[in-house]
């Protein structure tokens, strides 16, 4: 265990370097002309993404070369060591290309099929978020916490990506919305779980996310004193295909507004 918690605390400082190495590339490119292509129906990369994703696995590589890594832009590397990094050098490209300053970088380690930390950089504000299993969650040093509000009050964050299950996101959307004073849609998971776990919004409630792009955000909810599962109720992991974050007062009422609509 304690051997463990050393080579953690090891990574954690390259994961910081990497987050703002990838950091300083997005914010030098932010605005610029940008080569784009399209990898499927309406989801697209830019070199900026391959760019970022290369800086941060030559860090990775260079220190932890037996680590395995599962990264949004690249093959996937088996670990021999226990540990996998889980990447996504932008959140949000779409936001980055439309010149929208909302996008950021995630980093996340897992151990053992367990995730134990979470980094996230947004480059505009230069906001590190940072959560260690166990030990709290962390923004530039000060330590988070989710809100108190209740389902009345409470802003929810909504799954941008409509157009993939339209019918039962919409069915959920109608169960959900009369119970909660809005409904907001920031195009970048980073964002939107950074201000779950700051208590600037109650919930984000996403059906289609990848590993990347939710592994340390939801790590960082958890950890501000948070709940988040798949729609289950179980708790999330790696394979979650959809899942809830919240405070832990909305939770029960998003849970049960949910259900109502996935089983129509």
């Amino acid at each position: 265990m304690a051997q463990e918690k050393v080579q953690i605390e090891a990574r954690k400082r390259i994961a910081k370097r990497a987050s703002q190495e990838a950091g300083k590339i997005l914010l030098t490119s932010f605005g610029q002309k940008l080569r784009i292509k399209s990898k499927g129906d309406r989801d697209l990369v830019t070199h900026i993404d391959q760019r970022a994703e290369t800086a941060i696995i030559k860090l990775i590589r260079r220190h932890f070369p037996q680590d395995g890594i599962l990264s949004e832009e690249s093959p996937a590397v088996v670990s021999r060591s226990g540990f996998r990094w889980i990447i996504d050098p932008i959140d949000g490209t779409h936001n980055f290309i439309h010149q929208i300053a909302i996008f950021g970088t995630s980093i996340a380690l897992e151990f053992n099929n367990q995730v134990v930390l979470g980094l996230i950089y947004m480059p505009v504000t230069d906001e590190l978020y940072l959560a260690q299993k166990g030990k709290g969650a962390f923004c530039n040093g000060r330590r988070l916490s989710v809100s108190k509000r209740k389902i009345k009050e409470a802003t929810v964050i909504y799954d941008s990506s409509l157009r993939l299950k339209k019918r039962l996101m919409f069915k959920c959307l109608d169960e959900l919305i009369d119970k909660i004073f809005n409904v907001r849609m920031f195009g970048s998971t980073v964002r939107s779980l950074s201000y779950v776990a700051s208590g600037k919004v109650e919930a984000e409630i996403e059906f289609n996310d990848k590993v990347w792009d939710f592994a340390a955000g939801l790590l960082l909810v958890q950890e501000a004193g948070g709940q988040a599962t798949d729609f289950q109720g179980r708790p999330w992991s790696t394979d979650s295909k959809g899942y809830i974050a919240s405070n832990q007062i909305v939770y029960k009422d998003i849970f049960k507004a949910l259900k109502g609509g996935l089983q129509q």
